[in-house]
């Protein structure tokens, strides 16, 4: 670690640590290296000679390994495992997203010395939860009564989750304030500007209401920001942890929320010839997750 406080780096002098910190968490395992190495894989099956079987053009998340995959709520608080993480999304090949998937897979299990015949049965596990996914009917049955045990643990946490809960293992209390040290760096005056212009905007600002359930008039206010030290394969680019206040009055977790804000890049994975996406990276990354969730919809 430099001598430099690294909270107190201007941002062009960040990205020496946080790719020093990227590479140290990648070389922790197997399983850590792929999941930090998106284009390395690519490159991968493009020099490997392997036959990929091709699927229909669709929104694909383009890595697709477990550190993307966790629970996430819909508008009406139904929560299932879904992709977290759509940076690399792009109209491509399914196959792409199965493959990554299961090279995670893989790599985490020989990462906890489980036998090979154990990495075997996952994969198969995986092939056939695919299967099962995109169709319509769950052979009878209901989806919740499919899901393992495991995974039903931790949909039941995910339920029971709060924002109280999040501002204790993020920003450590509940004040409206965020904690500088380790995960939190401290902002330069053009980024905090930036920011605050940023949730000036109308549109944030509907989308903001709409998270806690507000009228668009009421008032929105950045109570604090920082920059986030998080993620893997994206450290070195620009991440900020956002404190937002909703309406007037003492701020309190039912009138707060944590906005995460992450550069948007060009996607590695490789897209589908004649494909029409937004140029805008960012744009390509809601237009891509929208595209998904209309998928889910239509799948059931």
């Amino acid at each position: 670690m430099p001598r430099n406080d690294p909270q107190k780096l201007r941002p062009n002098q960040r990205v020496k640590i946080l790719l020093r910190a990227r590479n140290l968490k990648m070389a922790r395992s197997a399983h850590a290296y792929v999941r930090g190495s998106t284009e390395k894989f690519y490159e991968w099956l493009e020099k490997g000679g392997t036959n990929v079987p091709v699927g229909p053009s669709v929104w694909i998340c383009g890595d697709c390994h477990l550190g993307n995959l966790g629970p996430l709520a819909d508008s009406d608080g139904y929560i299932n495992v879904q992709i977290r993480d759509l940076d690399q999304t792009v109209i491509g090949n399914p196959a792409h997203d199965l493959i990554r998937l299961g090279l995670s897979l893989a790599s985490a299990a020989r990462g906890s010395d489980l036998p090979g015949v154990t990495t075997a049965r996952m994969l198969e596990e995986l092939v056939n939860g695919y299967k099962q996914a995109i169709r319509k009917k769950f052979d009878g049955g209901r989806e919740k009564d499919l899901r393992p045990e495991r995974i039903r643990s931790i949909l039941k946490r995910a339920v029971r989750r709060r924002w109280r809960h999040l501002a204790e293992e993020r920003i450590e209390d509940v004040k409206p304030s965020i904690p500088l040290g380790k995960r939190f760096w401290a902002l330069t005056s053009g980024e905090r500007s930036g920011l605050n212009k940023l949730f000036q905007n109308d549109d944030v600002r509907g989308f903001i209401a709409s998270l806690k359930s507000s009228r668009d008039r009421d008032q929105i206010e950045v109570l604090d920001a920082a920059y986030w030290v998080k993620g893997c394969s994206s450290l070195g680019r620009p991440r900020y942890a956002v404190l937002i206040g909703v309406g007037e009055g003492k701020k309190t977790p039912h009138n707060m929320c944590l906005i995460d804000l992450k550069e948007s890049v060009r996607a590695r994975a490789p897209r589908a010839g004649h494909s029409k996406m937004p140029r805008d990276n960012a744009e390509r990354v809601v237009t891509g997750e929208r595209g998904r969730f209309r998928r889910t919809l239509e799948n059931g």
